[in-house]
């Protein structure tokens, strides 16, 4: 079992946090979970979920937003808690995620400007080579964004856009926020279910044959 640090941002996807915090829990793990200010409105407009200004009321709506299940296994600080675990690097964490990234948050933590629980936790990240997962949500991407995702890339992140592929037939929104849940957990080697792998292209029916029709 680890425990995970998940650092919520002012990024539209917040559906992705959801989920992504589910998986790591049903999946035998533990989270730590911070929110920043912008995050907060993003949270408010897209889930309903009232966090306050920093964070501060989201433990008491995390029951309404993951499930009581989940809830009990997440603790929930504030973003000015600099005093919090994985703000230092003895609490070895197993991983820090930035789902989703904003990129006010990534330019921060690429230059190692800590101004907060969730740009100190993956500082930390880095300075301890622990794993930082980096998931992106805008587009079009300037220079400057590029940029900070190379620099940080650079110093060991692994960058995950929160972008799903179709190949796997989606059917809900359900299935698309999956896919990107399910690539992120196999990057940070937590086995999952999530998500379709892909299996190949079927194969090319016989001359006569028609798709489906028995051999």
């Amino acid at each position: 079992m680890s425990r995970f640090f998940v650092g919520l941002t002012g990024a539209s996807g917040h559906a992705y946090t959801r989920a992504l915090i589910r998986a790591l829990i049903r999946a035998g793990h533990e989270v730590d979970l911070a929110v920043t200010g912008a995050g907060c409105k993003v949270l408010r407009h897209e889930q309903g979920i009232e966090a306050g200004v920093g964070g501060e009321l989201l433990a008491e709506q995390l029951p309404a937003w993951v499930g009581g299940d989940v809830a009990a296994r997440v603790r929930v600080f504030a973003n000015d808690q600099v005093e919090a675990p994985a703000a230092s690097g003895t609490s070895m964490t197993g991983g820090v995620i930035l789902c989703p990234c904003s990129m006010g948050t990534l330019a921060r933590v690429a230059v190692g400007f800590s101004s907060n629980l969730v740009e100190r936790a993956a500082d930390v990240a880095l300075k301890e080579g622990r794993p930082l997962l980096v998931m992106p949500r805008e587009t079009p991407l300037s220079e400057i964004h590029l940029e900070n995702l190379l620099r940080l890339a650079r110093m060991g992140a692994s960058i995950l856009p929160c972008a799903p592929g179709f190949y796997h037939q989606p059917k809900t929104i359900d299935d698309l926020i999956g896919h990107v849940v399910g690539k992120a957990l196999d990057r940070l080697g937590v086995e999952n279910a999530q998500g379709a792998r892909w299996q190949g292209f079927d194969p090319e029916p016989e001359p006569g044959i028609e798709p489906g029709e028995p051999r």
